[in-house]
């Protein structure tokens, strides 16, 4: 049952993309410093990469799935990280799973059931759409393929966008 959508939009305001600025010799710094200093404690970093398996969409898009493949995903999906690390961590309680499950259109409605079955409903199914991987497809295919998808169950949707369009900077367009 769709409800109604969690994110309704806004009207594209180009004004706002054309005062991004970037201090690019402050950013190129930073990152220089990412891998030789620890940000998290130690006594923290299992906790924080247990939050990170949470913010993961575990994805398949080969052009050959099965329902194996995606059975596969759903379990892990559900089942991220081996029961006895959990129990050593003594995180049962948390509950941990991966953010979504993301696959083609036609792969929404059997990766639903998969994370029925392995009782991980709670997990959103997101969606590839509109046209993967170019972003090519007409306004009404790529419609089509996002009503197809949330009538099969997805709860998310990944938009691909016209690549060339942003490429050449024509963001009304696109």
């Amino acid at each position: 049952m769709v409800v109604g959508p969690n994110n309704p939009g806004m009207e594209l305001d180009l004004a706002w993309i054309k005062e991004v600025r970037v201090n690019l010799p402050a950013v190129k710094r930073r990152a220089e410093t990412l891998g030789t200093r620890r940000t998290v404690k130690q006594q923290w970093q299992a906790a924080w990469l247990l939050k990170a398996v949470t913010c993961i969409d575990l994805t398949t898009l080969s052009g050959d799935d099965t329902p194996s493949n995606t059975s596969r995903l759903a379990l892990k999906a559900a089942r991220p990280i081996r029961e006895d690390l959990i129990k050593a961590m003594d995180a049962e309680e948390l509950k941990i799973t991966c953010g979504a499950v993301c696959v083609y259109p036609s792969r929404v409605k059997e990766t639903v059931q998969f994370l029925q079955k392995y009782g991980a409903s709670q997990i959103p199914v997101a969606a590839v759409a509109t046209g993967f991987p170019s972003g090519q497809y007409s306004l009404n295919t790529r419609l089509q393929e996002i009503r197809m998808a949330v009538e099969a169950g997805a709860r998310e949707i990944d938009i691909v966008i016209n690549r060339t369009l942003a490429l050449q900077h024509k963001w009304k367009e696109l």
